[in-house]
């Protein structure tokens, strides 16, 4: 047991120094991103969002969607019923907005998830006349620059995609929704400058011919993920995806114990499905860090109960949680260089994406397990089963 422990301890410090290093160069690279000038490409944007729901936040978020420093988009809310209450808000919000905004009522999906589903019914109704397609969530509250800023990389014809992803901030202070901020805050800080980027369907842009040519409502046949199926089409017509960190997009989550285990493990059983290696490398990790941890802290209670010298083993475990912290610290300065106008409040909070960092990998590996036994999830109100990545059951509504 002691060998694997310094086997386990030795292999996390590395890690965790490289962990230091790379939060490093991603705040660096926020840092020179921040400042950056959006460009003069500006093409007619048709933006997507589908909605469920009146949830807390709803009204501002709509709000910022329709109030992007950018003269040529429309947006498209989609939802599945017309009985949905977040049509009222929607049309209440946007009744004054000087762009043109469409509902669209996609019905109830049958063989896909309902994002998905409502996702295609609005794109289905942009004419030929929009030459970029963005993607948003409805829980996001994205600042006025953001729309032209996630655009201005498409000059490049050459490029796929421009991505982004949130950064999620309690309302209610309780501990359960922090601790879910802190689990995802490092998902945010894997995309950077390097080619194993995927798109996140809260903050996505591409060139309405690459959609097209990658043949991407195909890829959504079946799926619950409209992200990571965008992400195989690009990655199967070899197309990059461009990370814009300057684009990260605030988003207010709140939730109660069981709706973070609901939340993390809809994620990560997701990925299982749809990228499993990245799930396996993922579960490995947090199996090694909790691992190092946990034997740590029973050899040094063994060697006390044996009255044998022990110190230095649960040193050498406080040493992980440490590392991790410090890697908090490094991922929330950058945000701060990313959301200035949120700085207050980020660093009101900052303890979340700091002393919760140490923790969260305990929460992964738990999502880990799930996703070993179980390709059931809950999203809005959906029980589905997920067969493969082309293959969804609805289970219940």
């Amino acid at each position: 047991m002691l060998t694997l422990f310094y086997f386990l301890v030795v292999e996390q410090i590395l890690q965790g120094l490289y962990n230091l290093w790379d939060g490093l160069v991603w705040l660096r690279l926020a840092q020179r991103r921040a400042g950056t000038h959006s460009g003069f490409y500006a093409p007619r944007v048709a933006l997507f969002c589908p909605v469920k729901g009146a949830e807390p936040g709803l009204e501002l978020n709509i709000s910022a969607l329709a109030s992007f420093d950018y003269s040529e988009y429309e947006i498209f809310f989609s939802m599945a019923s017309a009985d949905d209450p977040a049509r009222k808000i929607i049309e209440r919000v946007t009744a004054g907005s000087k762009h043109k905004v469409h509902i669209v009522v996609a019905g109830r999906p049958s063989e896909c998830g309902e994002k998905v589903n409502n996702l295609r019914a609005a794109i289905l109704k942009a004419d030929k006349g929009f030459d970029v397609f963005v993607f948003a969530d409805s829980d996001g509250r994205p600042g006025r620059s953001w729309l032209p800023r996630l655009v201005a990389p498409l000059a490049d014809s050459k490029l796929g995609a421009v991505t982004t992803f949130r950064w999620f901030f309690p309302q209610t202070g309780g501990f359960w929704s922090a601790l879910a901020s802190a689990w995802n805050a490092p998902a945010a800080t894997y995309l950077g400058d390097h080619d194993r980027n995927f798109c996140w369907g809260g903050g996505t842009a591409i060139r309405r011919e690459h959609f097209e040519q990658c043949n991407v409502l195909e890829y959504w046949n079946g799926s619950v993920s409209d992200d990571f199926s965008l992400t195989r089409a690009l990655r199967q017509s070899n197309l990059p995806i461009q990370f814009a960190p300057e684009c990260i997009v605030p988003t207010m989550f709140d939730c109660d114990a069981k709706g973070l285990i609901e939340f993390t493990n809809r994620q990560i059983i997701i990925t299982r499905i749809y990228e499993s290696r990245l799930w396996a490398l993922g579960g490995l990790g947090h199996a090694f860090y909790c691992g190092a941890i946990v034997l740590g802290v029973g050899l040094f209670i063994n060697s006390l109960i044996n009255g044998t010298p022990g110190i230095q083993l649960l040193m050498l475990a406080i040493i992980l949680p440490m590392l991790s912290m410090g890697r908090g610290v490094l991922r929330l300065a950058a945000i701060m260089e990313l959301l200035p106008e949120w700085k207050t409040k980020l660093l009101a909070d900052g303890w979340i994406w700091t002393f919760l960092a140490a923790i969260a990998p305990a929460i992964g590996l738990w999502n880990t397990f799930a996703a070993l036994f179980s390709r059931q999830i809950r999203w809005r109100g959906v029980h589905y089963e997920l067969l493969s990545p082309g293959q969804t059951r609805i289970l219940s509504r």
